[in-house]
């Protein structure tokens, strides 16, 4: 949302303040009345676990206040669902939140950050916005925090719920809902555990990055498997030391749709890592399981409860 065309640098930065975004939407104003708080003025792959509890802090403070209605976040769209996710998990209200962000930059053609940013306003508006938890409204799609992802570099139709679709639509001045509300379970913890360290698999993996996590202190490992939830071999072995230190191990798929289950028996498949005490991250990608587990080892340090917290509700 706030990035500019710098000519010295042939490349587009982050540039705007907040107050410098809203003068560039004006038609804002005869939508709502609002508080603008300038959080941040950083690319999407600069923000972190740490900025992004401190995000989930000012909002859950924010709406405690009668007056707000909900809130709209803008954010850089490459890491936009991880944060959109971090907060659908920490932000404890029945007011809703939208993310949003922009797919061009100010200084090209079609930029979308006000349309996008219009859509949002109408969003939390919306007196059927409450309870569903924190959104994410870009190209005027409706799509839940947990569902939605990144599936184009630059296209306006970035971000898609692959499984499940939108759950609404943005016909201008109208909030049409498609789908029901659906259950949210909030992490409530006072701290969060960042070394958690992510592996994408893939044929003829070579397990050292692995061990070298295990060796340099990881709490917590996600292992984005094949297809159903299968590894190969020698991933698993590190899989394995891994369970035996005892360390949480979530495995996710890297497939875009579907979920991880016990399904297939052979050395490094979903049964043999669930008899070790694998968590399975249901249709969570990596990046989303990676947020929940650093949230859920600042709350706990049992595998049991970590367990419960990722394979207790509808997705699983």
């Amino acid at each position: 949302m706030s990035m500019k065309f710098d000519p010295e640098i042939g490349a587009a930065v982050p540039a705007y303040s907040g107050k410098e975004v809203l003068a560039m939407v004006p038609h804002l104003e005869s939508i709502c009345q609002y508080d603008l708080i300038d959080f941040a003025r950083i690319p999407g792959p600069h923000m972190t676990p740490e900025k992004m509890f401190e995000l989930s802090k000012l909002l859950n403070e924010q709406l405690r206040r009668d007056e707000i209605a909900g809130a709209v976040v803008t954010h850089g769209t490459d890491a936009l669902e991880e944060t959109a996710y971090f907060l659908e998990l920490t932000v404890d209200s029945y007011k809703p939140v939208a993310v949003i962000g922009a797919m061009r930059h100010s200084g090209e053609l079609g930029w979308d950050g006000a349309t996008n940013l219009v859509s949002a306003a109408r969003v939390v508006l919306d007196p059927a916005a409450t309870d569903r938890g924190v959104m994410v409204v870009m190209n005027d799609e409706i799509c839940t925090a947990r569902e939605v992802t990144k599936t184009h570099t630059e296209a306006y139709d970035a971000f898609k719920s692959p499984e499940f679709g939108p759950i609404g639509l943005v016909d201008r001045d109208r909030i049409m809902w498609v789908r029901g509300k659906f259950w949210r379970k909030i992490i409530q913890t006072d701290r969060i555990e960042t070394r958690v360290d992510m592996f994408k698999t893939y044929a003829g993996f070579d397990p050292r990055l692995i061990h070298y996590a295990l060796d340099t202190g990881a709490q917590g490992l996600v292992i984005e498997s094949m297809g159903r939830g299968n590894t190969p071999p020698a991933a698993f072995t590190a899989v394995k030391r891994a369970l035996e230190m005892p360390l949480p191990v979530v495995i996710c798929s890297r497939s875009v749709r579907g979920r991880v289950l016990d399904t297939y028996g052979y050395e490094g498949a979903g049964k043999q890592a669930r008899r070790l005490g694998a968590i399975f991250g249901g249709n969570l990608p990596g990046q989303k399981a990676r947020i929940k587990l650093i949230l859920a080892l600042g709350k706990t340090s049992s595998i049991e409860d970590i367990r419960n917290i990722f394979e207790e509700g509808v997705y699983f």
